[in-house]
């Protein structure tokens, strides 16, 4: 197996011995441009051509990380999918697009997201049409880059880009409970559930005994998630937890000694095993990501969701559906804002209602796509290093 993904996953992998083939920039700084709009990299001129330049790039560090391969699974943006099935193509091997949530697959029961910089025009309402100006969309911004480097490599152009890298049968790796994909929709869509990552790692000595101190604590993260005035959001944050009467673990990426000012009742803590922590806390306020909406629901904990972009306004809906949380109108929190949804996620009921949801949340995504992977192989007839080997190729840059 081998992983394709920004250099700062090496950590990640390190633990289960996966090897790491370097894709990108950090994810911290991808995110950054997603969010501000701000990067010197962000194509204004020649798109076309810095689209093209982008798919080369990503297609020669994929395809020499796939030599020998079964299968090639990928997520991530369009250009970098488009560039893993380019791959998957010249080796002559299946290829699988990997979606974390279901609101960047096409239904007629939800939008696309909007991308920045182009919001949904105002007075289109029909999501079959909303989708329908995202693929042209896509199109204009990616399909001529795209095919440059298709021609460029001996490939036939395609016509639909999010067709294309979708394919007709992509997998959801998200939980049915939390995110159930609706159907009738126009495509095949297999639901895996969550990939979920074990982890075994103990809490840090330190943050194990401020836990055992006193009641639980709130915590508040965003990984690596860029928050709009970050320095403003966790002040606000650790006031609002204060005037709850909780204790309050905060991420260290958003946590300078002027927001924790070195009172005892608030602790500053960098990577952590979340599996381990969230059930020791009271809620947790976080950006709403899969990845830490699902650990936080199947810890049983209420969760406070500040979104920030793409797919995230959709899990802060789904806590707010389920009963599990509250979710922020908006990614610029206040004082009092934070404080009216910290007191709906710590009432007894939300509590309830999230160890109740939390029992139903499956752990065995990780198994199920295996299972499918070895079946697509199989099927396929493909011969590579190991039966049911595969490498995973995921890029999250945003133009």
């Amino acid at each position: 197996m081998q992983v394709c993904a920004p250099p700062d996953f090496v950590e990640l992998l390190g633990g289960i011995d996966i090897p790491l083939a370097p894709l990108g920039q950090p994810s911290p700084v991808m995110a950054t441009a997603a969010v501000t709009g701000t990067t010197a990299d962000r194509p204004t001129k020649n798109l076309s051509v810095c689209v093209a330049r982008m798919v080369a790039a990503t297609y020669d560090s994929v395809a020499a990380a796939a030599a020998g391969c079964d299968v090639v699974v990928t997520t991530g943006q369009i250009p970098a999918a488009a560039a893993a099935r380019a791959v998957a193509e010249k080796l002559g091997v299946p290829y699988v697009f990997v979606a974390h949530s279901p609101t960047y697959l096409p239904s007629p029961h939800h939008p696309p997201p909007a991308w920045p910089g182009c919001p949904h025009p105002p007075e289109v309402t029909d999501n079959r049409v909303l989708w329908e100006l995202n693929g042209a969309h896509l199109n204009a911004l990616f399909g001529e880059g795209v095919n440059t480097h298709r021609a460029a490599i001996g490939l036939p152009p395609v016509d639909d880009i999010r067709a294309h890298v979708l394919t007709g049968r992509p997998w959801l790796v998200s939980d049915a409970t939390l995110s159930p994909w609706l159907r009738p929709a126009d495509l095949d869509v297999v639901q895996t559930g969550a990939w979920i990552r074990p982890d075994d790692r103990p809490l840090p000595a330190e943050l194990d005994a401020f836990l055992k101190a006193g009641t639980p604590p709130v915590y508040v993260g965003f990984g690596s998630m860029p928050v709009r005035d970050a320095h403003g959001t966790a002040r606000a944050a650790v006031e609002a937890i204060r005037a709850q009467g909780r204790r309050v673990v905060i991420g260290r990426g958003r946590a300078d000694p002027a927001v924790t000012d070195g009172q005892g009742d608030c602790f500053a803590v960098g990577e952590a095993n979340l599996q381990a922590l969230f059930p020791r806390v009271a809620a947790v306020m976080h950006h709403g990501d899969a990845g830490t909406t699902t650990a936080a629901a199947l810890a049983g904990v209420p969760q406070v969701v500040v979104p920030q972009m793409t797919d995230q306004p959709y899990w802060a809906s789904r806590v707010v559906d389920l009963g599990i949380g509250a979710a922020h109108e908006g990614p610029r929190p206040t004082y009092e804002s934070l404080w009216v949804a910290l007191r709906t996620a710590l009432n007894p009921g939300t509590r309830a209602r999230a160890d109740a949801v939390a029992v139903t949340i499956r752990t065995d995504g990780t198994t199920v796509a295996g299972k499918l992977l070895r079946d697509t192989v199989g099927r396929a007839g493909t011969t590579g290093s190991a039966p049911g080997a595969f490498r995973s190729a995921s890029w999250c840059n945003s133009l």
